[in-house]
């Protein structure tokens, strides 16, 4: 496990919420920990986009620590609205005036729901994000349904301490 922490730290800087409970399985921890980290620095969307997929999920799942978490993150660090970022954990319609944002958004509303992205929506979103951005946006949704699960299933309230475990 300690090794599985220190990597974690490694790459993070910090050892956060899930990965915490992750690193009681050191072998997938290392295998799952670079996912996020890719979403931290390499992704082709935005912050501010995956701020919106985030929200999403986390509302979806009932993941009351990460809805917290993401709230806040949604707004200082993606820099959203935060009535939209309200709107997006309620479950309540929200518009955005980006127009990546706003297809990010619909790509991964309509797959939250679940309902099938259609024709005209996919093209749109291939336009505007291209095969990438969209790859990105299914993948972090699976990666946010697993954050999430992993939360329930150890049922981390939200106001759990959210940062490293420097012991």
């Amino acid at each position: 496990m300690k090794e599985a922490y220190d990597f974690t730290k490694g790459l993070r800087g910090v050892v956060p919420g899930p990965h915490r409970i992750w690193i009681a399985n050191p072998t997938l921890s290392k295998t799952i920990v670079p996912i996020g980290q890719y979403y931290q620095k390499q992704s082709t969307l935005t912050k501010a986009e995956i701020e919106i997929v985030t929200n999403l999920i986390n509302a979806r799942w009932l993941s009351a620590y990460a809805s917290y978490e993401h709230e806040i993150i949604g707004e200082e660090q993606g820099h959203l609205d935060p009535e939209k970022v309200q709107r997006l954990i309620a479950g309540l319609p929200v518009s955005f005036d980006d127009a990546r944002e706003e297809i990010v958004y619909q790509v991964a509303y309509a797959l939250v729901q679940p309902r099938p992205v259609s024709r005209g929506l996919y093209e749109k979103a291939k336009e505007r994000i291209g095969d990438a951005g969209l790859v990105d946006v299914a993948v972090l949704i699976g990666w946010f349904t697993m954050v999430s699960m992993t939360l329930a299933t150890f049922d981390v309230p939200a106001d759990a301490d959210s940062h490293g475990l420097d012991q």
